[in-house]
């Protein structure tokens, strides 16, 4: 790699190599694994674990000041009141990887007060490395990524992931995935979102939406998307997407095609303006 990365987006790179490492292992005996459920179809093993530790140990060794956002531990780690805060999904996939679907990814990201500025996504399968610095651009291995060129959503390709949970509201879903397939080229669902997201980066994905998804799978991969010139955001457009458990993106004509479907789906409770008065 010639790019002058900056350091802590090569910390990154090796945290989520190591946690590739530990992955790819695991995954030539997947009998082995111990399993345990976190609840209904979510899943966690001893490798999600293992990887999770290796990710953290490589980061705070380095900055043992920022405090750690990670799916598995929560915020057990790190500094719990830095401006830094990195937010880990040591394996994004692990329904996937627990069959031998070869679709899953380590995704890292750095947030400061609250902006992603550092992303990794590793996909160990395919020793695939996409990593983003904010200004710097996005990445795939060695190659400049950009959105596609595709405008009509007529001819674009969109991703998605199915609600999994208990709870989750799988009618509300079908309604959006029925309008959104009818007024689409096609639709995917490999099942890791840090991935898909990546996919609408290097433009292999006109577009992506999902519901029901965390932090963690998606820091990473929204600063791929951007940096690459597409647009992220919630069912309405807002930039609030984080914490909201739904999140849209795409290039940026495809994007603003998906928001105008979308927005009746939306759950998201619209912050009061400034200066507006509380009823």
């Amino acid at each position: 790699m010639t790019q002058n990365l900056h350091p802590m987006l090569n910390i990154a790179i090796k945290a989520a190599r190591a946690a590739g490492a530990i992955i790819n292992r695991a995954s030539l005996d997947l009998d082995a694994l111990k399993i345990t459920s976190k609840g209904p179809n979510d899943f966690v093993s001893e490798v999600d674990r293992a990887a999770e530790q290796a990710v953290i140990e490589t980061l705070l060794e380095a900055y043992p000041g920022h405090g750690i956002l990670a799916e598995e531990s929560g915020r057990t780690h790190g500094a719990k009141n830095s401006e830094f805060t990195w937010i880990i999904d040591p394996l994004d996939g692990t329904t996937n990887f627990l069959h031998g679907f070869p679709v899953y990814a380590v995704s890292i990201a750095l947030a400061h007060r609250n902006q992603v500025q550092q992303a990794v996504v590793y996909d160990p399968t395919r020793n695939d490395l996409f990593f983003a610095s904010r200004g710097r651009g996005a990445y795939l291995n060695d190659r400049r990524l950009r959105v596609s060129r595709r405008t009509r959503m007529a001819e674009a390709l969109i991703g998605t992931g199915f609600p999994f949970r208990k709870g989750d509201n799988f009618k509300r879903y079908v309604k959006m995935f029925e309008e959104v397939m009818q007024n689409c080229a096609g639709l995917r669902r490999p099942g890791a979102a840090a991935l898909d997201l990546c996919y609408v980066a290097a433009g292999w994905y006109d577009g992506f939406f999902e519901t029901g998804l965390s932090p963690w799978d998606v820091a990473a991969g929204s600063l791929m998307i951007t940096e690459a010139g597409g647009l992220i955001g919630n069912f309405t457009g807002e930039a609030d997407y984080l914490y909201q458990r739904e999140v849209v993106a795409g290039t940026p004509r495809v994007y603003g095609q998906l928001v105008q479907i979308l927005t009746p789906y939306s759950r998201v409770i619209p912050q009061p303006e400034a200066g507006d008065v509380p009823r």
